[in-house]
């Protein structure tokens, strides 16, 4: 669960405030639709790579409240993680929800749009996963300082937000809903979630 803004707010830039930042926990927050295909999945990828001193949650910008994730995609999950996605319930996204993460994840670039709209000053730390992955991809391993997980991705995501507006084209960095169609669909969607965070973690723990 993320911490409330109002705990995770720093006041100052004080060495006190800037020790804070440093040592508390890095927050990522995946972002889809309902919150019951897409953004769960990434989720569970995303903190089996980081580990458990990185906290990865989830939300939907037109959330499906209380569900779980749709059977088909939690079916995939199972075959490939075998915890599955868990106790897992779809939540509505609110401006405290993003405002209190580090880094947004989003499925694409119209949910990067919704985020920014929601909580303006977070569009410098809001991208879409695969437009996450091609950018640290150009970043690579080597520009980031030997350190813990949670150092590396505090270096990781300014230096690949500087690199947004040069690197491929941005119509290739979404993840296709695959809600409501066929089994091949879903496959599909969870195969791109799954490459983009392997390349993430390439670059951010040094393995896939």
């Amino acid at each position: 669960m993320i911490s409330s803004p109002t705990s995770r707010t720093l006041t100052s830039t004080t060495p006190q405030s800037t020790t804070a930042a440093a040592t508390r926990p890095f927050v990522v927050l995946c972002v889809c639709e309902g919150n019951i295909c897409r953004s769960p999945v990434a989720a569970v990828l995303l903190r089996q790579v980081l580990g458990a001193d990185v906290e990865v949650a989830s939300a939907g910008t037109r959330a499906v409240v209380g569900a779980p994730v749709e059977p088909a995609m939690e079916s995939l999950l199972r075959q490939r993680s075998p915890a599955g996605s868990g106790d897992f319930h779809a939540r509505q996204l609110r401006p405290e929800h993003l405002r209190a993460a580090d880094l947004v994840v989003t499925m694409t670039q119209r949910q990067r749009g919704k985020a920014a709209g929601l909580a303006p000053a977070v569009v410098r730390r809001t991208f879409t996963l695969r437009e996450l992955a091609r950018l640290l991809s150009e970043v690579g391993p080597e520009a980031l300082a030997p350190g813990t997980v949670t150092e590396r991705l505090r270096q990781a995501v300014p230096l690949a937000g500087a690199r947004r507006h040069y690197v491929a084209d941005p119509r290739d960095d979404d993840v296709a809903d695959p809600y409501g169609r066929d089994r091949a669909a879903y496959v599909r969607a969870y195969d791109d979630i799954a490459d983009a965070v392997d390349r993430v973690g390439e670059v951010l723990v040094g393995k896939s």
